[in-house]
């Protein structure tokens, strides 16, 4: 088919297919048990934040931590299984919902239908973070400007959301090491990362946006680039009924939220998600997935993989590039600032 009926059709099958991720995680939901719910302290004007996790006590203090600085009212968690410790941690925080879900991460689409289940619940009409737990956003003038400001601006310029490219950073040092100890910043622990190059293309019929690059596809998926993870995400939107995360966070319906970011060297406003998927814990992480193999549609092609990750290799290379600020990333392409007056320090009301 091609023309006016070609894209009907298309039209109505991406259609029936948001409807079913939708069913899908209606469906989900109803095996979410509440451990702590504290929902019902949600205000209409609540910015919140959605993760799904499994054995993060590591990364949630800090965590937590960047996202209420960030302007975070209300996390909604879904536990996968803890046993670490992080389940009563998480139970403490006042600002903290979680729910427990005993199924498979894989079978779950990775989280997304439990965690679009959550965002059914209680995002609607909300600003949304949805990410992993390693994974911290930042934007144009993060340190001055919060989400409340940021989210006024886009409001201001009926702008949906924004995308994000996930950042791997790493030590100078074999994988189990970091640069600085526990308690100092990610950027301290793991101060290294690639720059590019990037490749960027958009798939029809979705026109989802597909990155990949950096230093994974270096290190571990020069000789099958294809198999490299995809870089690109939607991390921050404007929640609505009906929306639709497709692949991971890598994807929505309706299509027209998958232009909200044309990938590194797009001057919209974009962020970088600062992705701690390096530290130490990566080695036992691994050999684990070995086992569990639960973090790819296909696992199988990923083993050599997850394998050569528990051999500690070393990723720091004669390209690497020393993170400073977001100023920098800015100036690589790797983020974009728009007309956010933010980016410039202007006073933009917080």
């Amino acid at each position: 088919m091609t023309g006016a009926a070609g894209a009907l059709w298309w039209a109505l099958r991406l259609r029936w297919k948001r409807r079913k991720l939708l069913w899908r995680a209606r469906r989900a939901g109803r095996s979410l048990r509440p451990i702590t719910d504290r929902t019902a302290a949600i205000r209409p004007d609540d910015i919140l934040a959605f993760a799904t996790i499994r054995n993060e006590i590591n990364r949630l203090p800090g965590f937590l931590d960047h996202y209420r600085a960030l302007g975070v009212d209300h996390c909604l968690i879904v536990d996968n299984g803890s046993d670490d410790g992080s389940i009563a941690y998480l139970s403490g925080q006042p600002d903290v919902s979680i729910w427990h879900c005993g199924g498979g991460y894989r079978a779950s689409r990775f989280g997304m239908d439990w965690t679009m289940a959550l965002l059914g619940r209680h995002g609607h009409g909300h600003w949304c973070v949805t990410v992993d737990a390693d994974e911290l956003l930042i934007y144009p003038g993060y340190e001055n400007h919060n989400l409340r400001a940021l989210t006024r601006h886009l409001d201001a310029e009926r702008i949906e959301g924004i995308g994000a490219l996930m950042l791997d950073l790493y030590p100078t040092g074999p994988l189990g090491t970091t640069d600085a100890p526990d308690d100092a910043p990610l950027t301290a622990r793991l101060p290294w990362f690639d720059a590019g190059p990037h490749r960027s293309r958009r798939i029809l019929p979705r026109r989802n946006l597909w990155v990949q690059g950096g230093v994974r596809d270096r290190v571990f998926f020069a000789d099958r680039p294809e198999r490299a993870p995809t870089l690109n995400k939607l991390p921050l939107i404007r929640w609505r009924r009906g929306m639709a995360y497709f692949n991971s966070t890598h994807s929505m319906l309706p299509p027209r939220l998958n232009l909200l970011w044309d990938g590194p060297g797009d001057p919209r406003l974009s962020g970088v998600l600062l992705h701690s998927k390096f530290l130490p814990e990566i080695v036992e992480k691994s050999a684990e997935e070995l086992h569990r193999a639960e973090h790819f549609v296909d696992p199988a092609p990923y083993r050599a993989y997850h394998g050569s990750l528990t051999e500690r290799p070393v990723l720091h290379g004669p390209d690497s590039v020393r993170f400073h600020d977001w100023r920098q990333l800015v100036e690589l392409g790797l983020m974009g600032q728009g007309n956010w007056p933010g980016a410039t320090d202007q006073d933009v009301g917080d």
